[in-house]
Parts: structure tokens; sequence; C-alpha cells
């Protein structure tokens, strides 16, 4: 199979999005692929028609997770290269794996790329969970997005050698497609994010992570009684988050972001 696709770099979290039609059966093994050929690469996403009224595409994630990065970089692309007409700012309308709704994305063409905004689907729930390894118990913030776990990882208690061998396990203990555990350090506003797949069996270091920076602003607005806005640096950039907090839960979440063009390539792999 000829797979034609585009590298984007939103935030140094390098993304592959497959523009040539894969089946949904075979996506976890050409994302597997891709990303065994590309060592710089971190996730992959493909392009798919859209099913609901509005929307200009659908973006399925190789684990059927959802993610903001990615979602800026289809819009970037659409802007840049699908619909150059288009202008360079606009509001499109996306379908995005992980959520029922479709997702509202701001981009604008700025000096080496794009920015972007999108609207974040919110938490389904922002609690504590009791995360097993071993004989010991980790106790963590943990929120529970469609198609995605985040746990907020702060004060040392957890290094990331046990993290990295620890969480596949994790995430099958939340029975969750995906798992992120975000190292987050309040008193400098970093996040460190390392995120598990499990259709793929992948763990990565991401560069950056719009998912979790998302997260970490949902648990800061409920843990605080308000609303948030953040910017984290991340290991290649810095994300933007806003939480808005109505009756005790996150009633609006957006994250802010850059995303670079890399270019298009072609891939053959076989069947």
């Amino acid at each position: 199979m000829n797979i034609e696709y585009w590298k984007v770099d939103p935030t140094g979290n390098i993304t592959l999005i497959v523009e040539t039609p894969v089946p949904r059966e075979s996506q976890s093994r050409i994302a597997a692929e891709l990303l065994r050929r590309d060592n710089d690469a971190e996730q992959v996403g493909f392009l798919e028609a859209p099913e609901k009224a509005g929307a200009r595409l659908r973006l399925q994630m190789m684990g059927g997770e959802f993610c903001g990065n990615a979602a800026i970089s289809a819009a970037a692309i659409t802007t840049c290269c699908l619909e150059p007409d288009g202008g360079s700012a606009r509001e499109l309308v996306l379908e995005v794996s992980g959520v029922p709704d479709v997702v509202p994305v701001k981009i604008c063409a700025e000096s080496g790329g794009y920015c972007g905004t999108v609207s974040m689907p919110l938490p389904e729930s922002v609690c504590s969970f009791d995360f097993r390894l071993g004989d010991d118990t980790f106790t963590l913030p943990l929120v529970r997005f469609p198609g995605i776990c985040h746990s907020i990882v702060s004060g040392g208690g957890l290094s990331r050698e046990t993290a990295q061998r620890c969480i596949s396990d994790w995430c099958r203990q939340l029975d969750a497609e995906a798992l992120g555990l975000m190292f987050y350090d309040e008193s400098v506003g970093s996040l460190e994010p390392l995120v598990y797949v499990a259709s793929t069996d992948t763990a990565v270091w991401e560069s950056s992570c719009a998912s979790g920076t998302a997260a970490v602003a949902a648990y800061l607005a409920c843990a605080r009684g308000g609303d948030v806005s953040i910017s984290l640096s991340e290991p290649c950039g810095v994300l933007s988050a806003e939480a808005v907090l109505r009756g005790g839960k996150v009633s609006s979440l957006k994250l802010t972001g850059k995303a670079a063009i890399l270019g298009k390539l072609k891939a053959e792999i076989g069947p």
C-alpha cells in the first residue's frame, strides 16, 4: 500500500497525518510501521470522510483517542494545503476520534506556521485513583476524557523509570484506551508527559501533550474551585489551557498551541 502522509510539528509533538484512506482495521498496523520508520514521530492520525453535518473532515487517531495537538495539526493542513483558498484565519469544524461531538478549531497563519485554539472535550470525571504496583499503592489525581485518561504526578512520589515500567499495566487497571502520566511541577509551571496507547502498545515521552495540558487545567480548576488559565513549559515549547468551572464541574476547556507543517511524504507498506 502506498501511503501519503503529512509530517507536522505541533509544539514538538511530531505528528504524522495520513491522507491516504486506510481501513480502520489496518490503522494500528500502519501507524506502528510509520512510527518505526520515523524516530522523530510520536503519534499518527488518519484523515477520513466526515459523517456529521458541517464537519470538514474526520481525524481518527491511531489508538482511537482524542488529541488536541493532532486536531490543530489537521486544521493547519486543511488551511494550508487541502483548502488553501479558505483564508489564513478561520474556524474549522472537525470530527475527531474519542469524542461524540464535532470539535471547533480556530486556526491562524503566523510566521513559521500556525496558531490554533481547540475546544477540548470536557472531562467525564476528575477524581483520585489508587494505582497498584506490586504491594504498593500510588494514589494520584485522575482526569478521565473520552478515549484517554490522564493522571497528574507531582511532588516526586513516582520516578520516571517506575512510570515507564508500570504505565501499560495502569492503563489496563483503568480499562482505558490510552493513559498519560503528566509530571507536573507547579512551582516552575512545567510539564513532562508520558503517554501510553494500548492499541499500538507504545509508551512515549512526548515533547508536548495537549490533552495532558488540558487535564492539568481541569484538575486545578476543580481543586481550587474556580476558573484556571495556565501556560506550561513542555520539553519542546509552551501550551496554554483555560478551564471554566460552573457548578463544581468544568464547563469549558480550551487549548492553544502552535503547529508547523514539515512536509508531505510517501511510504510503501506491504499488506
